[in-house]
């Protein structure tokens, strides 16, 4: 093909469909190559007569992610809230614990201390680090040196509090604490808003999901953008050596085009042969950038039994043999096709994949059953799953992590073009990187930096804030007076001697419970 686009872009996840979708509408030629036989990379709906339609991939929305809504309120795509009007489940020690709220509650002071400095010391630290350029926090040379294990250890006195840290992480970020660096993960998390907001349904990243499903953008994106989206075509080439960049694609199709995008994971840009060879420092972050690994439930039963029970269908599940750790209610807007939806997350996914998909919808059954305190659970009328572990054109999901040393070493080439290939996907943004809303930014950020250097916009234009979207706003997060100078579980007993702690406990206690500190932290 001898015609020269003005911008090829390699993926077509939500990424890489927004930054196209901009760059036309400003008037230029833009074609997309895309791997797979379908748009969308980490969101994908499935849909079938026994689900409708389903999210197997990226799903969740909330306030402050206010780019992917505006582009969904564009594309006429409503959202829903997801259901936590009942009790959440939190089960650990073979009990079931029922509970209102973000957080489990605890009635043990110390695991609550525990729990208190946990989050705020997650969210102070986060404070010094710079959302586009975290490896020149103060602390970055320390932070990145540190596992998140090794983070919990020293933070976290109480092995519940370290139980539940683990699970934070594993839920949070797809992968091991002992695997992630510390400085990526406070700087992932403030990226989100902070450890409630991040984790919150109600008013957080989990408060809606998409009617329809979340892959309905990509396809509407697609359905704009017209013959200039072409599926099927892997990335193979890419030569910058010429006046123009020359892309070739695995079924020997030649484009060439004066800019390319790319977004796809980082990880993946291995599996083309570029021409000049990539700078030394991209092509060593390009090999240290694993992906998270999760595969993705969903549970459809005759009805939802656990409302009957007053239980909203969120679960906590900690023990070390549950395939499922962290379950929510996947049922439609309307109350049809009742589901559970649950991850599978990092060494359980790991550990699980050998099964059949039968097996692995038989033990999540029994330990639902097991949580719920019902057979009912037992007798699922339908399963949907997607494995992310083994798709080759994610690696992974929900996203990139950094292990230690490599944000230091390597995160400041993270967004930087060589030559003439700039970089998209959600590992690149400054905002909820790792979400659908990280990758709207990327991918716009992305276009707007070749429409500068063509000379379309200036410099101070390519960074544009996103406007609160109206139809979902966020509430603040306040912590009160206690929450900010209590000391931790560890702190107390040095300063008042482990033989009058237990005295003081109980005061502590009545007072703190007196204060609504109790009520707030359990929630």
């Amino acid at each position: 093909m001898s015609d020269v686009s003005d911008v090829i872009v390699i993926g077509g996840g939500i990424s890489g469909l927004t930054a196209a979708k901009l760059l036309v509408e400003s008037g230029l030629n833009v074609v997309v190559l895309e791997a797979r036989n379908r748009v969308g990379g980490r969101t994908h709906t499935i849909r079938n007569k026994e689900v409708q339609y389903v999210d197997v991939g990226g799903a969740y929305v909330g306030p402050t992610q206010n780019r992917i809504l505006r582009v969904a309120k564009e594309l006429g795509i409503q959202t829903y809230k997801v259901n936590v009007q009942q009790r959440l489940i939190h089960f650990k020690k073979g009990k079931t614990h029922a509970f209102h709220g973000a957080f489990p509650p605890s009635w043990n002071f110390l695991v609550l201390l525990d729990y208190n400095h946990l989050w705020r010391t997650i969210d102070e630290w986060g404070k010094e680090i710079p959302v586009d350029a975290p490896w020149k926090a103060p602390h970055a040379l320390e932070w990145d040196k540190m596992t998140m294990k090794e983070f919990i250890d020293k933070v976290c006195w109480t092995k519940a509090a370290k139980r539940f840290a683990q699970l934070f992480v594993n839920v949070n970020v797809t992968s091991e604490t002992q695997h992630v660096s510390l400085l990526w993960f406070l700087w992932y998390t403030k990226l989100c808003g902070g450890t409630e907001r991040m984790f919150s349904v109600e008013n957080g990243g989990q408060e809606r999901k998409f009617v329809g499903g979340s892959g309905q953008i990509s396809e509407k994106i697609m359905e704009l953008l017209q013959d200039r989206v072409k599926l099927q075509r892997p990335v193979v080439r890419l030569d910058q050596s010429g006046e123009n960049v020359i892309v070739e694609t695995l079924n020997h199709e030649i484009y060439h085009a004066k800019y390319v995008i790319s977004a796809i994971p980082p990880g993946l840009t291995t599996k083309i042969h570029f021409n000049p060879e990539l700078p030394a420092t991209r092509n060593q972050l390009i090999q240290r950038l694993p992906m998270g690994s999760v595969i993705k439930t969903m549970m459809y039963y005759k009805e939802a039994f656990w409302r009957k029970m007053d239980y909203c269908g969120a679960m906590f599940i900690e023990d070390e043999n549950t395939p499922v750790e962290i379950a929510l209610d996947d049922t439609k807007p309307d109350g049809s096709c009742p589901a559970i939806m649950g991850f599978i997350l990092s060494r359980k996914a790991t550990a699980l994949t050998h099964l059949t998909k039968e097996e692995r919808k038989k033990r999540i059954c029994e330990y639902y059953a097991k949580v719920f305190g019902t057979k009912e659970a037992l007798q699922p009328v339908h399963y949907e799953e997607k494995n992310w572990c083994e798709e080759q054109y994610s690696g992974g999901c929900y996203t990139a992590y950094f292990p230690p040393g490599v944000m230091t070493q390597y995160g400041s080439v993270i967004r930087q073009p060589v030559v003439k290939i700039y970089f998209a996907g959600t590992e690149t943004a400054t905002q909820w990187s790792g979400y659908m809303e990280g990758a709207v930014q990327a991918g716009e950020r992305a276009a707007r930096e070749i429409m500068c250097k063509m000379g379309l916009i200036s410099e101070n234009e390519v960074w544009v804030p996103e406007p609160e979207s109206v139809d979902v706003p966020a509430l603040p997060f306040n912590r009160s007076f206690l929450e900010r100078n209590l000391p931790s579980a560890r702190g107390l007993v040095r300063f008042i001697g482990f033989s009058t702690f237990l005295a003081s406990v109980a005061t502590l206690g009545f007072f703190a419970h007196k204060k609504g500190f109790i009520a707030r932290v359990s929630c």
